[in-house]
């Protein structure tokens, strides 16, 4: 077991039963809560961040929280069929210079993942634990690769859920003093036409075809991957301008908020000095590294440096492409660097895990 703090008993987001109903509610309100005062406070992507600060801040306080783990599909289904609508023919124009950068993700994840072994091999992790703790993947990925490999999942998920929560929360903030930058949670409404029942059923049948294409072809995170697909395909051919309704938007970003925050179940406010020191500096380590492939793809392709940094962070699929979202950044293009991202993580790192095993760096 490892030092930064007690395994829950059970996995806080998960299927609920008719029993976890009451927390269920609690959590949701909490984290409505918190919403609400981030948004009042005109702070960016007030939603999601204030839920998962006040439900991670209750977490620590040993207030039981959850979440139903269908719930959160179903919002991650949302939200692809939303940043699909982020996608129009104009960015067919700016999409010949996107090979040069999905390239470089496969130098990112390496020089990242090796950066990040060592540090956790510094800090006291044992070399399996160290490993997936520093790859810049996604979070259930990494705990299930880390299980299957015998290292030390608990480490690994603490790792993981504190790099995305300090990503998603630090951003957000750093773009709203660098850029001119509106807060709040924008109208997701297209053309600002009202939804009708045509529009309501393309988006629909977008996220049912689009997930079970996606399952079919085993694509990465497939309930975002392939409804944002599906969803970018009849925005591009001009089937509809629509999107979800915004207060579904809100809904989808408070329970993924509240996700996120119930992941730190089993840690206390003793461990949390540790927790954030440790992922304190590798968020900082691996957001560097971002900002160097940040700034020269900038000055090989001009792209935008803000759209590099975002499709480049070491957060989550998810979390990311709502930060860009709400950041008004080129949502498209930073869904998509995720997406790569996460592909390249599946199929690079097992092979770099045997190449290390055999030159006896991990045990």
């Amino acid at each position: 077991m490892s030092d930064t703090g007690t395994a829950p008993e059970v996995n806080p987001v998960r299927r609920l039963t008719r029993a976890d109903l009451p927390i269920f509610a609690r959590t949701v309100a909490i984290a409505f809560i918190g919403g609400a005062i981030f948004n009042a406070l005109n702070l960016p992507l007030p939603w999601m961040l204030g839920a998962m600060m006040a439900t991670g801040s209750v977490t620590l306080m040993r207030i039981e929280t959850n979440m139903d783990v269908r719930l959160r599909t179903l919002m991650i289904i949302v939200l692809g069929v939303l940043l699909g609508s982020a996608f129009s023919p104009e960015i067919l124009d700016r999409a010949a210079l996107w090979p040069i950068t999905l390239v470089s993700l496969a130098g990112y994840v390496l020089l990242s993942t090796v950066t990040g072994y060592l540090y956790f091999r510094l800090a006291g992790f044992e070399p399996k634990t160290a490993f997936f703790s520093g790859v810049p993947g996604g979070l259930n990925e990494m705990v299930t690769l880390t299980g299957a490999m015998g290292g030390d999942e608990r480490q690994v998920s603490v790792a993981h859920t504190t790099r995305i929560f300090l990503v998603v929360m630090i951003l957000p903030f750093l773009f709203r003093l660098i850029q001119d930058f509106e807060p709040g949670l924008r109208t997701f409404s297209g053309d600002g036409a009202p939804l009708t029942i045509a529009d309501l059923a393309l988006l629909a049948g977008s996220a049912v075809a689009g997930l079970y294409a996606a399952r079919f072809l085993r694509l990465p995170a497939p309930h975002l991957t392939g409804p944002m697909v599906a969803s970018a395909a009849v925005h591009l051919l001009g089937l509809t301008h629509a999107s979800p309704p915004v207060i579904v938007v809100a809904a989808a970003q408070i329970l993924l908020g509240a996700s996120v925050g119930a992941r730190f179940a089993g840690l206390t406010y003793r461990d949390l000095g540790r927790v954030l020191r440790l992922g304190g500096v590798a968020t900082v380590i691996l957001l560097t590294i971002t900002s160097i492939f940040a700034v020269g793809l900038h000055a090989i392709t001009g792209i935008p440096f803000e759209s590099l940094v975002l499709a480049f962070s070491p957060g989550g699929l998810t979390e990311m492409s709502l930060v860009a979202l709400a950041l008004n950044v080129d949502t498209a293009f930073v869904a998509t660097h995720h997406i790569v991202r996460i592909t390249v993580v599946v199929m690079i790192v097992p092979f770099l895990f045997k190449i290390m095993r055999k030159r006896g760096l991990i045990d």
